[in-house]
Order: structure tokens, then C-alpha cells, then sequence
């Protein structure tokens, strides 16, 4: 039988083409025997490290290629036969990306002009081979171009060879088999047509030509081949594999080396610089701990030569630092000593158990992570920064692969199949909580589905083929990769949907198997808010504050924790925290570590939460099994709720190396999707087994550790986020006033929205004022109390709470304000240069109260501004006063909610309170004095619906009315059952069980029942599945 290498293939990277992946086509090359196998995905190599893995998997050869379709030109797939020729390609694809939007590509002939040395061109001739094309191909090439010839037992195959065989003596280009491969199977045709219709944006049953006509596009095996194509054919795809010899693994990655100045190395100059941030950090003189700590770090960083990283990540928080932009480094970079040392991170090593492992270890083949948030209002000034020190042709964000998911997927297949627009989002609502579960067909009967309709068993079954398939890139949210070289010689560049930013092909998963440094420029909206809160302090209190000069330890701060008092706080401010914090009651910092990361998945999933409770509360003794898992679990009462102290125990334990026990971490966060866990259970068992563990108990916490599944969470993380929980809580409980008004100008952010912010910091006894254009700026202010105190009691709404107002006009308006107070709205008007849009936003917002009176007369005064602005310099008469009537507090209401998002006016459940009652709905104060376990009726507006990603399927609900805030939990088998008001109502009537124990009280809901029609007009919008 002859060899045979598939030299034309496309994965699921050529979007809306191939339709399998790179793990499913190399496990079928190797069945089929190939030699080697190309992926050719068009104008891409996004998904060659997939490939490059499955090629290592497999043991078959990868052979690195594209393929084009030029504007003037040839289609052509180009192989690489070296080093220098994936270079070239790499540059063609970055430049054809380049030059075109998002997710498109243009490529003329001249692009190629210079030969592209070191590739191999193969011309697809088409159906009707234009000569001139393989001229062209024959001139640019040379003996470095073939015609390929693809068959796929078409009526005409036999006179189709035939005439290719003529054309290629005639243009003296040799003829090689390959065979446009789309699927790795042959089963895979109907959601490769489906993929067609999809990326034509057109039904199936009217493609026609679009979509192949049989299955033939997928890898056959070679006897089938042999009986396709001449021998010599299928030779010839040897012989060209045979000259590809490029192999992924010898590119070399370098990191910038430009930070290092004369007179050092990478090395001595950070040991330089970690000096210098030892004597910051501990002025008084750093302990024998520490300092053993940073020195065998920095050790280890050198023998893997990662000096540059360190550097460049030195350099970037330097220079925000500078610009007085808030930052602080998180996740597994907090168990680094020399990032603390360098200012990175803020997770101090004298006080916490760190576990640099985690982070960077010596038989650890991927590189670390380093993450580090910015404020989210000014990360854009630091990753400009970046492009500007290094250039586009150095840096680039990563890219993120967004897959199908089950709404986005049924969608696109619904319409595939051509069905009603109105079908394809009831079925998508479906599929808006997943899919397979025992509610599913009940769900498709809620909307008017058969389960059993052919079609609909069609759509469905075609749907969870294509769950997890890639659909497009999109950038990270922050990954930078910079490199010493030219970055477009390692891994094409693209244009990013964004203005001025420019995203490689590869993502994260993909960088680290090439051991490619990345560090993470986050967002994040807590540090927006704490600068501004900070600024607030120092101009109009006078206090200079900092997060690392807040006072540690304050006990006012804790009992509001304890409280759950907690809107608006970072982290531990959603339903689920709150509920926890009455029951946990943190006391001091660490206790915030465990807070931030106990109510997360891997903690409730392992079963972990409760016995650590019960501990706490001494309802359950604390016992260790031995002295060395005391030493890892003492701070957490015997209990394991973090990944550090899981790779801990398996150290030793269980006598893993560093780098097994990391191994095990990693396999614990995929192993639900991939599998992979065993081998570790194994080597665990007999470990502890060997160290005098029972293997009952050795068994008890490998389940323990399959809990954590791809939920556990790190312990440096949780520290992290723990300094900003307790900075933002000191905060919220000494200056509830600039907190609330720092939270409000860092909008969006966080869990709740501005009506809920002001909401409570109005029950803190912080009043709150409307926006006026007489004293309002962009930003919301302070200001003095009602009794002139300066303390700045007051919260004054600006500008930038008036929906549709921009900025600039806000600007345009206080600088005519500072010049002399307005006299009337035709002299704002004038002076301010309003256009009509912003006049009516402003008098419908009653922004313009002061100015004209209330709304209905605000409204006639905007009306009359075009007549009475001065033509040629000359005043108009003033017009006659005209008597119109007070808006009611219904209209005010809902003009509060359609134009600034809330009302501090009568709440909008006040005015409907009697219709509520009569719907034997009582309000939030009243059922606050319910006994536990009463069975209740409330109503209230929905704030917020949040679903953890537990196990029990549980979703809370907040609900607001007039007296403040209702928690509603509502069980998987009441939301299945009532999901339509549950997720559509805006008022919501709840019936359940009112629940009220040591401080944590809630509602489980039984009934629900949607009453947004009382609401008529009021726009009252909540926060969802955040």
C-alpha cells in the first residue's frame, strides 16, 4: 500500500470551515497511517500548538502550513520547510491580517513577490484552472511549486485527473494528491454543512453549491487513496513532507533584555533591584526567614533564565506607580518574595505562609504567571505604554479563543436550519442554564418545542456536536507578550476589534506549551474606586490616606464585617458573602483570607465549608492525623481550603517534588473536562499508604482534592484580595460618605448598581442630592451637611449620573459656571452651548430644578430656548410666566429611573405599596419581624440574580423595596419550574420561607410571580449572572 501524507487540511481554526480539531485529525492520520499531516488553516496558525501537541501526542509528524486565497491570484497552500520559511509565513499572515478588519485578510500577488524562501507553494487549481494563475505560481516559486490534485469521486474524476496531468506538463509543474480536508470523519459532514450555512449566513436547504456535495473531505484511509489517485501521486506527498523539516520546537523565545543597564546582567540587576526594595520593605532590617526566601527565588529564577520577565513586569508597575495609577499584583505571583520585594505584589512574606511552588518551581517546564490589576479607568495609559516602549512589532496581547457555548451555538445551528427568528430565542432561552439535565426536554415543552420533532432532535443533537468548538478570536483581557525580536516571526499579529491594539494568534494555553512569557495587565474597578476615594480624604477632609497606611487591626471595621454591612465592598458584598459573614465573623486578616475564598466552588464542592465552620464555632473537634498535616492546616483548623495547602499535603504526605505537586494542581483545575486525575491518585495512595496513612483516610481526602475540581482556589490570591476587602471596608466604615461617592464615580463596577449604592449609604445617614447643574460637576462631589458641618456628610449626584450626558459637555458647563452662576436656562443654554439633546436630557433628569423649577416646567423652558437665544447680540423680551402643573411623585419616579437610574424621591414600591398589600405582599420591615420558619409573601424590585457554580444549582435573587434589601435563594427545582419569572420579571413576588438564624436571614422562595406590569413605565434594571 502506498504512503501517504495529507498535505491540504483545515482544523476547526479555519472558523466556520474545518469541523474537527487538531487532537481528533492526528489520532485518525495515525489510525490511517499517514506519514505526516499538514494543517492549513486559512491565513492562521491559531491552532498550530494545538497541533504541535497532538503531533507530540501521536508521534506523527506536524508539517506547519496556511492557506490563501489571494485577491489577484492563485489560491495556494504554503508548507514550511524551515525555519525561515515559517518566518515568512508567520510575516505574510500578520501583514494580510493587518491590512484588513477584524477577522478578515488581504493578500495580493505582490505580497509574495519575493518568493516566500523557505516555504513550498501547492496550487488548488479550482474547478476551472486559470493558466495564467499557474504561470504565475511556476515564476514565483520555481521547483519549490506543485499543482495539487483533490479528487472526491465526482462524476468527472477520471477527465479531471486527465486534464490536470496535461496542465501541469504544460506549465512544467509536477502533480502531488492532496485532499482538502475539512473533517477527520466522515460523520462530521452535516455539522460541516452546518458550519457552511452558518458562516454564509444562510439556511442549509438553500446553500446549493455552498456545501459539499458529499463526504469525501475527510482523512481516507490509504487504501481507499490508492484507489483514487495514481501511485506516484501519493509518492510525491512523501517526498514533499520529507522536505518540510521545520519543527515547532526550535523556535526560541528571548524576552526583552533593554531594561538592564551598562555594568549588568539580567541577574545582577535584579538581585539589584530586589536589594533596594528589601531595604523599602523592611527599613528596620529583613529576618533570616526572608531573606533565605528572596535569595533561593532569585536562584531559581536564574537557572531558568527568567530574569527579563521579572524585569519588564518591575518596569510597567514603575512606571504606573509613577503616573499615580493604583495597581497591585494577584493570584499565583503573591507567593513570590521578590515580587513583594519589587512592589509588585502586596502579600507580605513575614506574615504569610507562602508557597513559591505555586508560582515558579525548578522541574516546572511553563513559565509563571504574573497578574497585576490597574485601575480600570486608566489601564488603557499603561498598555499604550507598553506599545509605545516596545513597539507593535514587540508587543501584543494574547489572544482568548471564544468557543460555542449551548446559547450562542443553538442559535447559530437554529438558524441554520432555517428557523423562525421567534423559535431561535425560545430556544435559546433553553439553553440559557444549559443543557442535559433532567429539566431539559421539560424546558423545551415550556416554550412549545416537541422533544421528539425530528427537526428539533436534528438542531439539538447538531448543537452539542458544536459546544466547545472555537468561533472566533478575541483578545485577553490583559495578557501581554513581549518579546526581544520581532514578534511576527514567532506567531502571526492581527488587529484587535479594539482602536489601537494589536492581538497575536496564540492564547494562554497555547503560550505556556511554548514556554512564551506573558504578563497580565488586568482591569480592576475596586482600585479606580479607592483613588478616588483616597482624593476625596485628602481635598475635603484633609486626610492623607494609602492603601498600605490604613490602619490594620480596626475593630470598628470588623463588627461592620460581621454585620454583613457590606455594599459595596470589594468581594464581599454579593448574597452569597453576605450570608457567610454573619456565621463566619472575621476577626482578623486572615480570617479575610478565608472569607474571600470559602464561599467559592472548591471549598462548597469538597464539602470542605461546613466541618470548618463547625470547627470555628466549636460545634466539632479539631483532630490532625499527624504532625506534618498540622503544620499545613493549623491556620484552617484541619481543614483544606486552598490549592497551596492541597500541594502542601501532597509534599508531605504523600513525598511528591515540588513539581509533581504542581503537576497535581493542574490536573485538579482540568480535570472535569479532560480527564487526567488518576495517574495522580495513584502515586498519592501508595505515598500516604508508605507514610503510616490509612487508606481509608488517604481516600477520603482524594476526594477532598476532586472537589476542588477547576474551582480551588490559591491562597496568595486570596491575600491579595483580602488587603483590598479590608482597605475598601476601613473605608466604608469611617468615611461612609467619599466611599459611596468614590463607588458611584467609578461606575460601572462591582455588584450592585448606583440606585443600590445610594440606597444604603442613605441608611448609613449620608444624605444624598440631586443632580443640579448649579453645583454639579462630571464627577459626584461632597458636600457639607444640612447643618454646614464640614465633614462632608453630603453626597451631590453629578453629571455623569445623567444617562446620555457626555463628558465634554459636563466640562463645557462648569467651566461657564466658574466664570459666573447661571441665571437662567436660556443663559446656561447660551453660555454652556447645549445642544437640544443635552437641554431635554438635562430638564428630564431635573437637572434644570433650580434653573426653571420642576420638570414639567424645565421641559417648557428647553422648549423656548431656540426663541429666546440673541440673534446678532440683541436680547429678546423675556416671556411670559405660564402656570403648569407639579409632576406626580409617579412621573417624577419613573423620569428618576429612565434619565438617572434611581430616585430619591418616594421609592416607586411606596406608590404601589397599597396594590402590593392587596396581593398580601407585606413589605421588608415587616417581614424582618417574621419568626423563623413563618411561611411569607413579599415583592420587590430585582437588583441582582447571581448563580454560583456549585453543585446544588442554587440562584440567589436580590430584591429592593422600600425598606432596603430582601435575599431570596431559590432551589434548582423552583427555577426550573418558574424560570420565566424568575428571569424576566423586574418585580418580583416571592412566597416561601422566611429563614432567620444567628444573624443570617433569607428567603426561600417556593412560588414566584412576575407583577412587572405595576411598574408600568419604570425603567428598573438589575445586575445579572456577574
Amino acid at each position: 500500500m502506498s504512503d501517504y501524507a495529507e498535505l491540504h487540511c483545515l482544523s476547526d481554526f479555519s472558523f466556520g470551515r474545518g469541523a474537527s480539531n487538531a487532537a481528533e485529525l492526528f489520532e485518525r492520520a495515525r489510525a490511517c497511517g499517514y506519514r505526516a499531516l499538514a494543517i492549513t488553516d486559512e491565513c492562521s496558525l491559531a491552532g498550530v500548538v494545538r497541533a504541535y501537541q497532538a503531533s507530540n501526542e501521536t508521534a506523527l509528524k506536524l508539517i506547519v502550513g496556511a492557506e490563501f486565497q489571494l485577491e489577484d491570484g492563485p489560491k495556494l497552500v504554503l508548507l514550511c520547510e524551515s525555519r525561515q520559511g515559517y518566518a515568512e509565513l508567520c510575516r505574510l499572515i500578520t501583514h494580510g491580517r493587518r491590512a484588513s478588519g477584524k477577522g478578515t485578510y488581504r493578500l495580493t500577488c505582490a505580497d509574495m513577490e519575493s518568493g516566500m524562501p523557505g516555504t513550498l507553494a501547492l496550487w488548488m487549481p479550482g474547478l476551472q484552472p486559470d493558466t495564467a494563475h499557474g504561470r504565475w505560481t511556476r515564476a514565483t516559486f520555481g521547483d519549490r511549486a506543485w499543482l495539487a490534485v483533490e479528487l472526491h469521486r465526482g462524476p468527472d474524476d477520471a477527465a479531471r485527473l486527465r486534464e490536470l496531468h496535461a496542465l501541469g506538463h504544460a506549465l512544467d509543474l509536477p502533480l502531488v494528491a492532496s485532499g482538502d480536508v475539512h473533517m477527520h470523519v466522515r460523520r462530521r459532514l452535516a455539522l460541516q454543512h452546518t458550519l457552511t450555512a452558518i458562516r454564509h449566513r444562510v439556511p442549509i436547504a438553500a446553500a446549493g453549491a455552498l456545501i459539499f456535495r458529499n463526504g469525501e473531505r475527510h482523512l481516507r484511509r490509504r487504501d481507499v487513496l490508492a484507489g483514487i489517485y495514481p501511485e506516484a501521486l501519493m509518492q510525491e506527498s512523501v517526498r514533499i513532507a520529507e522536505r518540510c523539516t521545520f519543527r515547532m520546537g526550535e523556535l526560541k523565545y528571548d524576552y526583552p533584555t533593554e531594561l538592564v543597564p551598562d555594568g549588568h546582567t539580567p541577574t545582577s540587576w535584579l538581585r539589584h533591584l530586589a536589594e533596594e526594595g528589601i531595604r523599602w520593605r523592611w527599613p528596620q532590617g529583613v529576618s533570616d526567614k526572608v531573606r533565605k526566601l528572596i535569595d533561593d527565588e532569585l536562584a531559581l529564577i536564574a537557572s531558568k533564565k527568567y530574569e527579563p520577565f521579572f524585569l519588564t513586569v518591575h518596569d510597567i508597575v514603575r512606571f504606573a506607580r509613577g503616573e499615580g495609577i493604583l495597581c497591585q499584583g494577584r493570584g499565583s505571583a503573591a507567593n513570590s518574595a521578590v515580587c513583594f520585594a519589587l512592589g509588585v505584589t502586596e502579600v507580605d512574606p513575614e506574615v504569610n505562609n507562602l508557597l513559591v511552588a505555586r508560582f515558579i518551581s525548578e522541574d516546572r517546564d511553563e513559565p509563571p504567571d504574573i497578574d497585576v490589576d490597574f485601575e480600570h479607568e486608566r489601564r488603557e495609559e499603561v498598555i499604550q505604554y507598553i506599545y509605545g516602549k516596545y513597539g507593535r512589532e514587540r508587543a501584543a496581547l494574547a489572544a482568548t479563543v471564544i468557543c460555542y457555548r449551548g446559547r450562542s451555538a443553538v442559535r447559530d445551528v437554529a438558524k441554520a436550519f432555517g428557523l423562525p427568528l421567534d423559535q431561535v430565542d425560545r430556544l435559546s432561552d433553553v439553553f440559557a442554564r444549559g443543557w442535559g439535565d433532567s429539566a431539559a426536554e421539560e424546558r423545551l415543552r415550556e416554550q412549545g418545542f416537541d422533544p421528539d420533532s425530528p427537526i428539533i432532535r436534528r438542531v439539538l443533537k447538531l448543537t452539542c456536536e458544536l459546544l466547545g468548538m472555537p468561533r472566533h478570536l478575541s483578545q485577553h483581557v490583559g495578557g501581554f507578550v513581549i518579546s526581544d525580536a520581532s514578534l511576527s516571526e514567532m506567531v502571526p499579529v492581527e488587529n484587535a476589534a479594539m482602536p489601537d491594539r494589536t492581538v497575536i494568534q496564540w492564547e494562554k494555553d497555547d503560550l505556556d506549551y511554548m514556554r512564551m512569557l506573558k504578563v497580565d495587565c488586568l482591569a480592576l474597578g475596586m482600585l479606580t474606586c479607592l483613588r478616588k476615594c483616597f482624593a476625596l480624604l485628602e481635598s475635603r477632609h484633609g486626610v492623607t490616606k494609602t492603601i498600605a497606611t490604613i490602619e490594620p487591626g480596626d475593630r470598628a471595621t470588623y463588627e461592620m464585617i460581621r454585620r454583613a454591612d457590606t455594599v459595596g465592598v470589594f468581594q464581599i458584598e454579593s448574597r452569597a458573602q453576605m450570608a457567610m459573614l454573619p456565621r463566619h465573623r472575621p476577626a482578623n486578616f486572615y480570617d479575610l483570607v478565608i472569607q474571600v475564598a470559602i464561599v467559592r466552588p472548591g471549598p462548597i464542592q469538597g464539602d470542605m465549608v461546613h466541618p470548618y465552620l463547625r470547627r470555628r464555632n466549636g460545634e466539632e473537634p479539631v483532630d490532625y492525623p499527624s504532625p506534618a498535616f498540622r503544620n499545613v492546616l493549623e491556620r484552617t483548623l484541619g481543614v483544606p481550603l486552598f490549592q497551596e495547602q492541597v500541594m502542601k499535603l501532597a509534599i508531605v504526605a504523600a513525598d511528591f517534588t515540588d513539581g509533581e505537586a504542581d503537576k497535581l494542581r493542574r490536573s485538579m483545575a482540568a480535570w472535569k473536562r479532560h480527564g487526567g486525575l488518576e495517574p495522580h491518585r495513584d502515586k498519592l495512595m501508595q505515598g500516604m499508604l508508605k507514610n503510616g496513612y490509612t487508606a481509608e483516610f488517604a481516600a477520603r481526602i482524594f476526594e477532598q482534592i476532586k472537589g476542588f475540581g477547576s474551582y480551588g482556589f490559591p491562597e496568595s490570591h486570596a491575600a491579595s484580595f483580602a488587603n483590598l476587602v479590608y482597605v475598601s471596608s476601613w473605608l466604608k466604615c469611617h468615611y461612609p460618605a467619599a466611599f459611596a461617592c468614590a463607588l458611584l464615580n467609578a461606575q460601572p463596577m462591582g455588584f450592585y448598581g448606583p440606585s443600590q449604592i445610594v440606597q444604603d449609604v442613605r441608611r448609613h445617614r449620608v444624605a444624598v442630592r440631586p443632580v443640579d447643574v448649579r453645583f454639579s460637576d462630571w464627577d459626584c462631589t461632597l458636600e457639607p451637611d444640612q447643618r454646614g458641618h464640614a465633614d462632608a456628610r453630603a453626597i451631590r449626584l453629578g453629571l455623569r449620573m445623567v444617562r446620555g450626558c457626555s463628558e465634554a459637555t459636563a466640562l463645557r458647563l462648569m467651566a461657564a459656571r466658574r466664570q459666573r452662576p447661571f441665571a437662567d436656562v436660556t443663559d446656561l443654554c447660551s453660555r454652556a452651548g447645549l445642544d437640544r439633546r443635552h437641554q431635554e436630557l438635562l430638564a428630564d433628569a431635573a437637572a434644570l430644578r433650580g434653573l426653571a423649577g420642576h420638570r414639567h416646567r424645565a421641559r417648557w423652558a428647553v422648549a423656548g430656548v431656540e426663541a429666546q437665544l440673541p440673534l446678532f447680540g440683541i436680547e429678546s423680551p423675556a416671556e411670559q410666566a405660564v402656570s403648569l402643573p407639579l409632576p406626580t411623585q409617579a412621573e417624577d419616579t419613573l423620569a428618576d429611573y429612565a434619565r438617572v437610574g434611581l430616585s430619591l424621591g418616594t421609592h416607586p414600591l411606596r406608590q404601589i405599596r397599597a396594590r402590593l398589600n392587596a396581593a398580601h405582599c407585606m413589605d421588608g420591615k415587616t417581614l424582618r419581624q417574621q419568626p423563623h420558619n413563618s411561611r411569607v409573601r413579599v415583592a420587590g424590585l430585582v437588583t441582582s440574580r447571581q448563580q454560583p457554580q456549585t453543585a446544588s444549582g442554587i440562584i440567589f435573587v436580590t430584591l429592593e423595596d422600600e425598606h432596603g434589601l430582601i435575599n431570596v435563594i431559590v432551589w434548582q427545582r423552583v427555577a426550573e419550574a418558574q424560570r420565566r419569572a424568575l428571569l424576566q420579571a423586574r418585580l418580583l413576588a416571592v412566597e416561601g420561607q422566611w429563614e432567620n438564624v444567628d444573624g443570617v436571614s433569607h428567603l426561600i422562595a417556593h412560588r414566584l410571580k412576575d407583577l412587572t406590569p405595576l411598574l408600568g413605565a419604570l425603567d428598573a434594571r438589575s445586575r445579572d449572572f456577574h
